[in-house]
């Protein structure tokens, strides 16, 4: 079954591409780069002073995605890390450590400054330790403090984040010879409030019956502007072409898939080395994502969120405390999948839970539990890996989604009979 393919996918990858193409640039001509983590990062202060942000996770996906992950894997495992660690930092480690060519046709330069922001996963503080020692780079930590409320920072949190940038803006400015620019950063964190209020409207269409595209699946597409982009008129321009293309889907009464039959809500980030089969496992049931709190881990733009051009590092401090899924407690991500099951018109709830991932697995069979049984979802909870190809079985994974769609099928059949 053949999804829409429209000049949004075809746009991503062309900015993606010329972002690595400027990693190669800097790899090339020693110019500054950095390290960042996606969740809830500060990239607008990054590009304030001209560094050009890498981001291992993103570099890990495409070692995945194109199926170079397993080496490198093996190789991190032999050289002391544990089979249970995050397969991510294992293929970032044995790409990085053992100075294997780059994912793309370039190579991703040694960074001048690594910043590891601590939101959610204490995994990512040795990640970026291990690589600021083998690189010999300097480590700009940033603690974030776990969200203590629904929806804002305490005034407390918010200056204790903020004074932290503050550091690292010093930090920055040691590093270029550069002097901090406010206007800069201002004008940097509008691009950054257009593309959120782009991916946003772009979300919401996704409302719409069908959905113009799968917000698990296609959202992928639209992860790398506004994470890795974010603070660029290319990510905004992205986000208004993104927009106005699924307008025009909605209008036309056009889906992704031919024949949308169900609407599911995912949670967990797909096992990116099967991406392709795992998409086509759900397509040929005529399902669809509308929702997924994967797409989230960067930055929640879909309730109101805008970085604020007025207040720069305040807003950067929000994203990062409060706006992203990664810094938010089990009953919060109950929560807020809960609000996308209701608003969304969600059928079920698929859980794809990543064995070397702890911070997204642990607790998800509470999760099915309380969606299944309190709520009355439909859930399905299947199991493999982000990055490592020896924990996805085609098979079994092929038997639980068809026996899950099948009862769902059944039951919708069910509820049309009794309507009569």
């Amino acid at each position: 079954m053949a999804e829409y393919q429209g000049i949004v996918h075809t746009r991503s990858r062309e900015i993606m591409s010329a972002w690595y193409d400027r990693l190669a640039v800097a790899a090339a001509n020693n110019t500054p780069s950095a390290y960042l983590m996606i969740s809830g990062n500060c990239v607008e202060i990054l590009r304030s002073f001209d560094i050009e942000p890498a981001f291992p996770e993103v570099n890990a996906l495409q070692l995945a995605i194109r199926k170079q992950s397993l080496p490198l894997i093996l190789k991190a495992e032999e050289m002391g890390y544990s089979s249970d660690n995050c397969a991510y930092v294992k293929a970032d480690a044995g790409y990085t450590f053992d100075e294997h060519g780059g994912p793309s046709e370039g190579k991703v330069p040694i960074p001048k400054l690594i910043v590891c922001n601590f939101v959610g996963c204490n995994v990512y503080i040795k990640w970026f330790e291990h690589c600021a020692a083998f690189l010999d780079v300097p480590l700009v930590m940033i603690d974030v403090p776990f969200l203590r409320t629904d929806d804002r920072p305490t005034a407390g949190d918010l200056k204790y984040v903020v004074s932290q940038l503050q550091r690292l803006i010093q930090t920055c400015e040691k590093l270029t010879g550069k002097k901090f620019d406010i206007d800069k950063l201002r004008e940097i964190c509008a691009y950054s409030a257009r593309a959120g209020r782009g991916w946003a409207r772009a979300k919401a269409l996704c409302k719409n019956i069908p959905t113009p595209f799968d917000a698990y699946f296609d959202s992928i597409n639209m992860m790398g502007p506004i994470n890795v982009l974010r603070g660029t008129k290319d990510a905004a321009d992205f986000f208004d072409a993104a927009v106005k293309e699924y307008e025009e889907l909605v209008a036309a009464k056009q889906g992704v898939i031919p024949n949308e039959k169900f609407r599911v809500v995912i949670e967990g980030p797909p096992p990116y080395p099967f991406y392709r089969q795992f998409r086509d496992l759900f397509s040929a049931w005529g399902a669809v994502a509308v929702q997924s709190t994967y797409s989230t881990v960067g930055g929640i733009w879909e309730w109101g969120f805008e970085h604020d051009p007025k207040h720069p590092l305040e807003s950067i401090a929000e994203l990062m405390l409060v706006q992203n899924l990664c810094n938010r407690s089990l009953l919060q991500r109950y929560a807020q999948i809960k609000r996308y099951v209701e608003e969304w018109k969600a059928d079920a709830l698929v859980i794809h839970s990543v064995k070397s991932c702890r911070l997204f697995s642990a607790g998800q069979g509470d999760m099915r539990d309380y969606f299944s049984n309190q709520l009355g979802v439909p859930t399905l909870l299947v199991e493999s890996d982000l990055e490592d190809p020896r924990y996805y079985a085609q098979a079994m994974m092929k038997n639980r989604i068809d026996a899950f769609f099948e009862s769902l099928e059944h039951r919708k059949l069910l509820r049309k009979a009794d309507a009569k």
